[in-house]
């Protein structure tokens, strides 16, 4: 699995239209072979933080050279974006724990 971490903060002004922007690039990357999950998050500062996962690094490159998302990419410098970092990682290992859901109440 290919995990790319995408931080950033953005111009003021521009929440609205990037939301929007955001929200297609959701669909547009869940429509896409190779596809895992999509998370994002806003720290107390500001910050932007979007998670990324696709099953390959082939995959990962389809993703980031679709041509609209090309387009989102050139918008976010030319205007969204104040600053951001891409980091690109490999999962090493992947663990996963669920507590099961019990009606019994301790006492």
């Amino acid at each position: 699995m290919v995990v790319t971490i995408f931080r950033s903060r953005l111009n003021p002004g521009v929440e609205e239209e990037i939301n929007r922007i955001g929200t297609r690039m959701f669909e547009l990357a869940a429509s896409m072979p190779g596809f895992v999950s999509y998370s994002e998050y806003v720290s107390a500062d500001g910050e932007n933080v979007t998670i990324v996962e696709f099953e390959s690094h082939e995959t990962l490159a389809t993703w980031r050279a679709h041509p609209e998302h090309r387009q989102a990419q050139q918008q976010g410098k030319e205007r969204f974006f104040s600053e951001y970092r891409i980091t690109i990682c490999e999962g090493i290992r992947d663990y996963t724990y669920k507590a099961e859901a019990t009606s019994a109440v301790r006492q």
